[in-house]
């Protein structure tokens, strides 16, 4: 899809992970889409931090970092209350600061290699280009549903 589409605005956010896809919505509909990258094992509801899965859901984009270890990042409320007290009922840490990010600032040359990959702790990762677009047309507060 075209980038920096002619619309009223992003009102979601939707990531399918089983198509390893992000899209910006409006009124409904995928005005833009983009590869993502996921935690190393996929599959499955994020429950504890270090299972370096990608949680499931619907959340807010509640914050951004523009001077994150990644090249910039936006902050994914995970987790809610419900995920919090059924972590703590195992015992474990829900973990926390899942973000959508672009590739690590030091990738330099090997910036390549991370397409295709799902590599992150549990954040949802996309390149560089990708997280410009979406800094720009994703505004604090919007909603973002994550599906398997």
């Amino acid at each position: 899809m075209a980038s920096m589409l002619a619309h009223a605005g992003v009102d979601r956010v939707l990531v399918k992970k089983s198509e390893r896809r992000l899209y910006l919505m409006e009124n409904g509909k995928a005005i833009e889409s983009f590869e993502v990258s996921l935690g190393e094992h996929p599959l499955g509801q994020k429950y504890f931090e270090g299972d370096q899965r990608t949680p499931e859901g619907t959340y807010i984009l509640d914050w951004r970092n523009p001077h994150s270890r990644f090249y910039k990042s936006i902050h994914i409320s995970y987790p809610t209350a419900p995920e919090i007290r059924k972590a703590e009922a195992w015992g474990m840490d829900p973990g926390g600061d899942i973000m959508i990010h672009g590739l690590p600032n030091d990738a330099g040359k090997w910036a390549f290699a991370f397409k295709g990959l799902d590599w992150t702790d549990g954040c949802i990762a996309v390149s560089n280009q990708a997280m410009d677009v979406i800094w720009h047309e994703v505004p604090d507060g919007t909603p973002i549903t994550i599906m398997p």
